[in-house]
């Protein structure tokens, strides 16, 4: 019994390691695609971007495989990927942002653990391979995000339950901390919920709101006073940027 465990956790362990393998810095996955050719239908998801198009990130996204997703924490993540080795690759390097989870069960079995899958938009797909393979193997790296304006806050809620909605961050894009502070409180460590939601359940209403960000590069951003202090519940704020 204790030999079968053992062989069985080694052999999990070389997946792994066949997942993750680098070749000339890039890291191998494998590619499909999601939705319809103006990628619709993959406009929200589990990252809880209310709409990926109206918040900015346009049709260049992509859902990705829970090794990547990471429970959630690698949502707004730039990747750089490009189609390797199949007769229907592409030239094209693309960046797209992570934006979805492909779920465990997925159609194909592309997305279960522990496999490294990019489940593009069907836009992103194009750029990289003719949309009838609908697979592919692929090459991608994690590159800094390029992003206009600054850091969006969208605040959810009740007077007793605050969520903010963190999006359109640059540089590494994926946010590991946010702190909140209201001008007569100091700066309160908001909890995760889940995509890149975050939550608190100080009361803050009538008081003008600070935002602290912190990215998986450990790099920190501070924005002080975004919102006044007779900000609504469903109302977005502006912040700095990295």
């Amino acid at each position: 019994m204790a030999a079968a465990v053992i062989f069985q956790a080694l052999s999990v362990a070389f997946v792994l390691l066949l997942s993750f393998r680098r070749v000339d810095g890039w890291s191998q996955a494998h590619a499909t695609y999601y939705g319809g050719s103006d990628a619709q239908g993959t406009n929200n998801g589990a990252c809880g971007y209310t709409n990926v198009f109206s918040l900015g990130y346009g049709t260049m996204t992509t859902a990705v495989s829970s090794p990547l997703f990471n429970g959630g924490k690698v949502c707004g993540a730039c990747f750089q990927i490009q189609c390797a080795g199949d007769s229907a690759c592409r030239s094209n390097v693309i960046t797209v942002t992570a934006t979805n989870l492909c779920p465990q069960g997925s159609y194909g079995g592309w997305c279960d653990s522990p496999k490294i899958h990019f489940d593009l938009s069907q836009p992103a797909f194009s750029q990289i391979a003719n949309v009838v393979a609908g697979h592919v193997s692929l090459q991608y790296q994690k590159v800094n995000c390029a992003r206009t304006g600054g850091i969006r806050f969208y605040v959810q809620g009740h007077t007793y339950f605050i969520q903010v909605l963190v999006y359109n961050v640059a540089g590494a894009g994926d946010v590991t901390a946010v702190s909140i502070k209201g001008s007569k409180t100091g700066w309160i460590s908001m909890s995760y919920g889940w995509g890149q939601n975050w939550q608190t359940g100080t009361v803050l209403d009538g008081q003008a709101l600070s935002f602290m960000v912190t990215t998986s590069d450990y790099r920190t951003v501070t924005s002080n006073n975004v919102a006044g202090s007779n900000w609504q519940y469903g109302q977005t704020f502006q912040g700095s940027q990295f």
